[in-house]
This record gives C-alpha cells, sequence and structure tokens, in this order.
C-alpha cells in the first residue's frame, strides 16, 4: 500500500513539473490565417498572426506588409508600435509605404534610369524626377504567396523581366519569424538576367503607440559614424561624410528632436532626418540601432546584415492619412529605420554593389528585438 501511494506521489510530482515547464521555456510561436478581403482587382488576401506569448504581430500577403505590431510597455500593457491601415482598400490607397517590403530598388533611383552590362534601364519617376521604392508599383503593391513556416510565415513573390522597366525576372522570398520577442526578416532572392536589388521593410514605428503623438522624444542610437549626405531631390552626392560634430552623430543616444530643427542644410533638405547612415560592420548580423521611448519604456533594438540604414522621421506625413482606430497620423508621428544597401547605389560604383547576377543568391537578414523596462 505505501509503496503504491508513492508512486501516485510520484506522478503527482511530474505531472506538476510538466504543467510548470511552459512558463519556464519560451513559448513556442503559434502561426494563425484567416482572410483579409481583396484587393480591388479581386485577388484574395490572407493575414498571418504570430505570438510568441509576448509579441503579437500580423502580415498580410499584399505587400508583405507588417499590419501590426503589439509589445508589452514596462508595466506589461500591449500597444501596437506600427502605422497601418485598417483594410487592404486603405493600403492600396495610401502611398508612404506603410509597413511593406519595398523593391524592386527600394529608396531612390536618381532621373529614374541606372546602366548595367552597357545598357539602360528606365524605371518610372514617382518622386519628382527620381524612382522611389520600385517605381509607381512597386513589391509592396503586390500580392505575395504566403505559406505557414515554423514561428512565421514565408512569402514568394515574383516580379517578370521588364517589370517596372528592371530586367530580369526576379523570384524574391521573405520570412517572417518571431521568437523570444524579436521578429526577425531573412530575405532572399535570385534572377535570370543580370539585375539591381535593395530590398527592405518600411514599417513606421511609435513605441508610445500607434498614433499617439510625435516620436521627436524617442532616444535613439546609430552606429554609425558616417552618412551620405543629399542633394535637393534627397539623392546622394556620393561622399561619405563623418557625422562627427553634426546632428547626424547618433553614435551616442540623442532625442530625436533635440538637433531635428538646427541649422544645418542637410536637415532643411530632408525638412528632419531622411538620410542613409553608413553601418559599421562588415556583412555579419549586427547592431544598427536602438530606440527607447521614455514614457512606456519600449526598447526596439535593430540589428542586420546590411551595409546602410535610412533613417526617417516622417517628415511627409501630414495628417491626410486616418490611420488605424481612427487616429490621423501627423507629420513626425512615426520613425523609420530601414535597413539597406545606400540609395541610387546603381549609379555611383564606389557604393556597395547592389547587383545581382544569374546563378547568384541574394541574402540579408534583419531582426527587430523588443523589450522594456527603464533607461
Amino acid at each position: 500500500m505505501i509503496m503504491r501511494l508513492d508512486k501516485v506521489n510520484c506522478w503527482v510530482a511530474i505531472l506538476a513539473i510538466l504543467i510548470m515547464l511552459p512558463s519556464t521555456m519560451s513559448a513556442k510561436t503559434r502561426v494563425s490565417k484567416q482572410a483579409f478581403g481583396h484587393t480591388s482587382g479581386g485577388t484574395p488576401v490572407d493575414l498571418y498572426t504570430l505570438e510568441d506569448g509576448k509579441i503579437e504581430v500580423r502580415i498580410m500577403t499584399y505587400g508583405a506588409i507588417v499590419v501590426s505590431l503589439r509589445t508589452p510597455d514596462r508595466n506589461g500593457k500591449l500597444d501596437d508600435v506600427v502605422l497601418g491601415c485598417e483594410s487592404v482598400e486603405k493600403y492600396e490607397a495610401q502611398t508612404a509605404h506603410f509597413g511593406g517590403i519595398v523593391g524592386r530598388y527600394a529608396n531612390r533611383i536618381a532621373h529614374g534610369a541606372f546602366q548595367l552590362d552597357g545598357h539602360t534601364y528606365s524605371i518610372p519617376k514617382n518622386d519628382g524626377e527620381n524612382s522611389l521604392h520600385g517605381g509607381t508599383r512597386g513589391f509592396d503593391k503586390m500580392v505575395w504567396q504566403g505559406k505557414e513556416i515554423p514561428d512565421g510565415v514565408e512569402l514568394t513573390y515574383v516580379s517578370k523581366d521588364g517589370e517596372q522597366g528592371f530586367p530580369g525576372t526576379l523570384t524574391t522570398t521573405v520570412r517572417y519569424t518571431l521568437s523570444a520577442s524579436a521578429l526577425r526578416i531573412d530575405y532572399s532572392a535570385t534572377t535570370d538576367k543580370a539585375t539591381v536589388l535593395n530590398l527592405t521593410n518600411h514599417s513606421y514605428f511609435n513605441l508610445a503607440g500607434q498614433g499617439k503623438g510625435d516620436i521627436l522624444g524617442h532616444v535613439l542610437k546609430i552606429n554609425a559614424s558616417r552618412m551620405t549626405p543629399v542633394d535637393a531631390a534627397l539623392i546622394p552626392s556620393g561622399e561619405l561624410k563623418s557625422v562627427e560634430g553634426t546632428p547626424f552623430d547618433f553614435r551616442k543616444p540623442h532625442s530625436v528632436g533635440e538637433r531635428i530643427n538646427a541649422d544645418d542644410v542637410q536637415l532643411r533638405l530632408g525638412r528632419g532626418y531622411d538620410h542613409n547612415f553608413v553601418l559599421e560592420h562588415t556583412g555579419e548580423l549586427a547592431e544598427a540601432a536602438e530606440v527607447y521611448e521614455p514614457t512606456a519604456g519600449r526598447i526596439l533594438r535593430v540589428l542586420t546584415t546590411e551595409p546602410g540604414l535610412q533613417f526617417y522621421t516622417g517628415n511627409f506625413l501630414d495628417g491626410s492619412i486616418t490611420g488605424k482606430e481612427g487616429r490621423v497620423y501627423n507629420r513626425r508621428f512615426a520613425l523609420c529605420l530601414e535597413t539597406q544597401h545606400f540609395p541610387d547605389s546603381p549609379n555611383h560604383p564606389s557604393f556597395p554593389s547592389t547587383e545581382l547576377k544569374p546563378g547568384r543568391e541574394f541574402h540579408s537578414m534583419t531582426v527587430f528585438e523588443f523589450s522594456a523596462g527603464s533607461r
């Protein structure tokens, strides 16, 4: 009888340990899929939800867009920290590129033209005399093919030869995975003809919560000692300029608003920060930037294998877009930290090359890591 009781107690103890394990181990990310409407052309759009026990991220197949990202503040309160829209229809109408994978060439190409292998290629001009984020209908305006993968979703888009003027049929795959409060983005691409490629995610962050005021109080650090100055059309001159002694020196943390209105020609041209920073690493995954929002205590750490980071302070948001939960997005209500190759690289041989040849595979990685606390 005593032996039977011991066995019962043993099994009770084992059961108690098994019940306690989920709270002591990292929770496996749950992935679910649901319909999210249709494009204006009738193509169905799916929405994938990733949850790791702390963070919830929703990503849709239209534009491979991060629709929402809910993360806790220092008191455990969840809030959505990325700008966006309530429906596919509204995403189609907006031109801010909220949360999308922009390409085939993220950022600007001067005069919408570049040369490659002795040929001149023309891209639609959708930013004055220049091309921006892939032309009039870039990757964030396309429907991608999605499928569930461990801890996330894989999205694939095939851009045909000549689409938006770019050479080569390009197959691009983006994998979003969520684990341990970090959203990881893996980019890969192959082509059947020499082409140029620059991919990034264009999420607009406000760590106080989307639509909850400006981001001038966010405290930012960028691991870059140089930046690429621009002309009046925001096209790089080709110079790699030291940030020493300028409002662009974020090697030590500064609030975004501390120097944004300084008497600086680059800030006047960009109407604030809208510039590429030259990161201090050589292709290995490394920290590019860190942002801290004092009121909520949220911290965003950005790691990447890319050579550049476009820091943009939402200077062209003007209150004309009503986003999620009916919130109006005014100027400087968010910031973007776009990991990338440099703007207009096809026209600057001294910049890191964005050329992709047949038989080669492009790959890069970016991680958005979230935490909360006091500084």
